[in-house]
């Protein structure tokens, strides 16, 4: 069984703000930024600690696109899953 899939690379296409906010307002912000990132990581100080609202995440996140957990799976522009958890989509998907 087949499910129909849109693949968007936000790496390569990039992000829309509008998008961005409708995803936090939906999970948070801070399920979608990957701390446990090596792009995190490589923040500085400075950087990493400004992140502490939804604008700075939003932000953040345009501009260094891998902070952003992925993938984000939506079904009719709802989040049903952030990050890879194959149990998970096993529930998913059928």
């Amino acid at each position: 069984n087949s499910q129909p899939f849109e693949f968007h690379d936000y790496k390569k296409e990039g992000i829309q703000t509008s998008v961005l906010k409708d995803w936090c307002d939906q999970v948070g912000w801070e399920k979608l930024v990957n701390k446990r990132s090596t792009t995190w990581r490589e923040l500085s100080p400075e950087k990493q600690k400004a992140v502490t609202t939804m604008d700075a995440a939003i932000s953040a996140m345009q501009e260094n696109t891998s902070l952003i957990k992925r993938p984000v799976m939506l079904q009719v522009g709802k989040i049903v899953a952030v990050g890879f958890d194959e149990t998970e989509y096993q529930k998913l998907l059928p």
